[in-house]
């Protein structure tokens, strides 16, 4: 048992029954009536971010979670299949806890969060920018545009639709950003 005091960013707590990570916090003094804390909280079931105030000093649950390096290998029915890097072992994961699942490729290794007491998955977070080879876009026209960061739509191997700059080509490899699913830079 820990309380409001020991709160960190990225801390695992159970609250109403459901695992939350603490996304931020802030401690609070008014002048008038009890410290609190202000948090935001991530449900890692389903990925909803909600506010919550705990009073100062309220006791709160610690969750352990581990993260292990996972392999993707194909989709199927079930769900996204994986193997651990190390001991080779097999999941299924379904693709709701899978954040950015469009963006993976064939091989991509993931973090997959587990909660320890119960073995459960709670998230799969791709890292931070993947590489991916633009299967289709519409061609520039040189002096198309007057602004110089004007994007396209482009599909990727993975079937995802990124937005990429006038410049980016069918065919080419580039990187993007998986957190805002933006176009990070060309692979050369």
């Amino acid at each position: 048992m820990a309380t409001t005091a020991d709160i960190k960013n990225g801390m695992c707590i159970e609250y109403n029954g459901k695992t939350f990570s603490i996304v931020e916090f802030q401690h609070v003094k008014p002048g008038k009536g009890p410290a609190f804390v202000r948090t935001k909280l991530k449900n890692l079931e389903n990925g909803r971010v909600i506010d919550n105030t705990f009073t100062a000093g309220e006791k709160i649950e610690l969750v352990r979670v581990e993260r292990r390096p996972y392999q993707f290998l194909y989709d199927d029915d079930m769900g996204s299949n994986f193997m651990h890097t190390e001991t080779f072992e097999q999941i299924v994961i379904q693709k709701d806890l899978i954040h950015n699942a469009d963006l993976m490729g064939e091989g991509q290794v993931v973090e997959v969060m587990f909660h320890t007491e119960k073995d459960v998955v709670l998230s799969a977070e791709l890292p931070a920018v993947v590489d991916m080879e633009v299967e289709y876009t519409e061609p520039g026209i040189k002096g198309d545009t007057a602004s110089t960061n004007s994007l396209k739509p482009a599909t990727m191997n993975t079937g995802a639709i990124v937005r990429v700059p006038l410049f980016i080509k069918t065919g080419e490899k580039i990187r993007v950003d998986t957190r805002n699913r933006e176009y990070y830079e060309r692979i050369k």
